[in-house]
């Protein structure tokens, strides 16, 4: 690690998408300085370009902030809460400390304009701002085509993300902190991070750990069993095959530099499979691919990546067909299992996201903007760069995208990655005794059939709420419509 030099003023280490100590690279040259360290978290609900949290993320922040502040506490330090608008949050900071540098590991989204103010104010006024990467395997000012480009099919992204990836060294993590100011901390109980009246979130304390240890457990987890079966297993949701580690890289208690030097580890001592390992590795990859995206298109969260879909005659929905969507009540089994999923843990597994997504902006052909939202504020792993390309991928409106001709059928969807229909019965139980033959249609079920299984749809089930035939067609003659009027 080098080591910055400074005057005896503090230095300040910003928290953001960073939130651990481990292979930390600011926090570690902050640290480096030998200087007293003030750690500061700023939620900034502020700032236009900081894009609010959603009700999940906002309860994962919650635990993640107190477990870190827990763990500096430990090594003789503060973690200091601020709530407000970045640029003014770190200037009065600053102000306060007497502090001659900042230091951040970087963005790469709209927010990274805040960043850019706060550097070159601070630069101004002739103090020190050094950031790093701390969230990507590779910059997306970094990696480029053979011709200078920037990369839009992930494919290739991924072969030259593989071709020049030198793994730096693990940033050491801070063995105490050394503070000679005691500024003032906001209450994280005042912030209402945690849901009340009512507490929805019980079933996410049931499924996830958050925090630093909690993500070196799952990652540990995940290699010594689940990756072993993880090209074929990753698609069937009823099984436990998913690293389920993207909560952990989004607010960062992990880095991606730490899963990759981990699976690679694995691979090496014979503990995981090469084939299980690269396949998952190109995930994380993908990660970076979405990041890489957003940075060269920071409008990719509210515009179409391929403009010319935005003015593509979105139908709004009605109330009744969004309500049913969001509360898992459409009528298709898969797609009520996932959203059910979604609301009972803040997590959907990935096969099921595109499923989803599919029905939303092709089967409702509704603008997949709002479903965006809604995973925004229901996912605890929401991430700007991830959800927007996820959603763009589906509707096929996005960079690297499926055909737009390519509609997902949530019937033939559900009997190919959940067969038995164990995922269903998991979460749509009044479909639990249902002969697999028709869990993934239960309007096409023999009168008896229903009978026997205690369903009657319509009333202790609902109906499809749309035709998937029809909905496809309608779908397909829209997009064909745009593209044909695009090309002229």
């Amino acid at each position: 690690m080098q080591r910055v030099v400074l005057s005896e003023s503090p230095v300040i280490f910003w928290f953001r998408d960073d939130l651990r100590l481990a292979d930390n690279p600011g926090l570690a040259a902050a640290h480096a300085t030998g200087r007293p360290l003030v750690a500061v978290y700023v939620l900034d609900e502020e700032s236009s370009e900081a894009r609010p949290l959603g009700g999940a993320s906002r309860w994962w922040l919650d635990k993640s902030l107190r477990l870190l502040a827990e763990r500096i506490a430990a090594k003789g330090g503060q973690l200091i809460l601020r709530r407000g608008a970045a640029e003014s949050g770190i200037a009065k900071l600053v102000k306060e400390t007497g502090a001659g540098a900042v230091f951040w590991n970087r963005r790469y989204g709209p927010a990274r304009q805040i960043d850019e103010r706060i550097k070159a104010s601070l630069k101004k006024s002739g103090l020190e701002a050094h950031s790093f990467n701390g969230a990507l395997l590779a910059e997306p000012f970094a990696i480029k085509t053979g011709a200078g480009g920037d990369f839009k099919v992930f494919t290739p992204f991924w072969k030259a993300l593989q071709a020049s990836l030198v793994l730096p060294a693990a940033a050491p993590e801070p063995r105490a902190f050394v503070t000679s100011t005691s500024p003032s901390s906001e209450d994280i109980n005042a912030w209402g991070l945690h849901p009340s009246k009512p507490d929805w979130s019980t079933g996410f304390a049931e499924m996830w750990t958050p925090g630093e240890l909690g993500a070196r457990k799952r990652l540990r987890d995940f290699l010594s069993g689940p990756v072993a079966n993880y090209t074929e297993g990753r698609d069937h949701p009823s099984e436990d095959s998913t690293s389920r580690l993207s909560p952990h890289l989004h607010f960062g208690e992990i880095s991606p530099h730490q899963v990759w030097r981990a699976a690679r580890h694995a691979e090496e001592a014979g503990e995981a499979p090469a084939r299980e390992i690269q396949k998952f590795l190109s995930e994380i990859a993908w990660r970076d691919f979405s990041h890489h995206l957003l940075y060269h298109d920071p409008k990719m969260g509210h515009l179409s990546w391929r403009r010319q879909f935005d003015t593509i005659e979105w139908r709004k929905g009605t109330k009744a067909e969004l309500e049913a969507w969001k509360h898992g009540r459409t009528g298709y089994p898969i797609i009520d299992a996932g959203m059910r999923q979604l609301w009972h843990t803040g997590w959907m597994h990935n096969r099921v996201r595109m499923i989803v997504a599919s029905f939303f902006a092709k089967d409702l052909l509704v603008h997949w903007r709002t479903g965006e939202e809604w995973f925004w504020d229901t996912l605890v792993d929401a991430d700007e760069a991830n959800n927007a390309n996820g959603w763009q991928w589906t509707a096929g409106t996005g960079a690297d995208a499926a055909p737009y001709f390519r509609v997902f059928n949530p019937i033939l969807q559900g009997e190919k990655f959940d067969p038995e229909g164990d995922y269903v019965r998991q979460w749509v139980p009044e479909l639990a005794q249902l002969p697999k033959k028709w869990v993934h249609k239960p309007w096409e079920a023999p009168t008896a059939a229903l009978t026997d299984s205690g369903v009657s749809l319509g009333d202790t089930y609902p109906r499809p709420i749309v035709d998937h035939d029809f909905a496809r067609k309608r779908a397909l003659e829209t997009y064909k419509a745009q593209s044909q009027e695009a090309s002229t």
